[in-house]
């Protein structure tokens, strides 16, 4: 005749959702929380990615389309037709918005400088704010990163100590009776590292991606300012402009 002790642990399966079922109620709700921020984290890992794939496939098609010369004073047409949300699209719209509202102040060599340091300004300013959409939701995933391992180690601890309690109750030490409860307990931390590790890892991926990014919206700035100047330096020259 089998024991009932042994009957009653085998009674416990070992699959994830056994563990959660039959886990404690503050331990289920830790393995729920976890679950959930795995998942969300899961979903800013794959959004980021897919849209920092495509911003750097329409940059290279963008900034090859310029190549001849970049009109200062309006969009060029291919960056007419892209997405305007698209962060070069709104640095370069930026800077054309200011050098029209600029153009009819253009009468002396400092004015013009006055007007390429505007410019500038404007770039950088649509530039920070551009790159600052594309980084939100990166902090949430430093904190699955940074929070998800001591959550399911509290889980772990908790689990534990009413399996400890199980113990004491029952008067009984066997490796059958203690393994399931210490099974529910450390799949809590199981679920931690999986919830962390992947935000960890994608977090500093991302995070270098939007800033190599970042360096193909400055260098187009540059490639702007650099025709402003030539451009203005131009009508300079036909217009006389004199030395303030």
């Amino acid at each position: 005749m089998s024991d009932p002790t042994t009957a009653a642990a085998a009674a416990h399966g070992l699959s994830p959702v056994n563990l959660f079922l039959q886990a404690d109620s503050v331990v289920k709700t830790v393995m729920v929380l976890l679950v959930l921020a795995s998942a969300w984290g899961l979903a800013v890992i794959l959004d980021k990615l897919i849209r920092l794939y495509l911003l750097n496939a329409r940059a290279t098609k963008l900034i090859k389309s310029i190549q001849r010369e970049l009109p200062v004073g309006s969009l060029a047409p291919a960056f007419a037709d892209a997405s305007p949300n698209d962060p070069l699209v709104q640095v370069y719209q930026a800077a054309v918005d200011e050098y029209a509202r600029s153009a009819d102040l253009i009468y002396t060599e400092a004015q013009r400088e006055a007007v390429q340091e505007r410019v500038h300004r404007a770039a950088q300013l649509a530039s920070s704010a551009a790159l600052g959409h594309l980084q939100s939701r990166l902090g949430g995933l430093a904190t699955i990163g940074a929070v998800s391992p001591f959550v399911g180690l509290f889980g772990t601890v908790w689990g534990i100590m009413t399996s400890f309690q199980g113990i004491a109750a029952s008067n009984n030490t066997s490796l059958a009776v203690v393994a399931p409860g210490i099974a529910e307990a450390l799949f809590a931390t199981a679920l931690g590292l999986v919830a962390a590790i992947p935000a960890v890892i994608f977090y500093n991926r991302i995070g270098s991606d939007i800033s190599n990014y970042g360096k193909k919206v400055n260098g187009f700035i540059g490639v702007y300012e650099i025709e402003l100047s030539r451009q203005l330096s131009r009508t300079g020259d036909r217009n006389g402009l004199r030395a303030a």
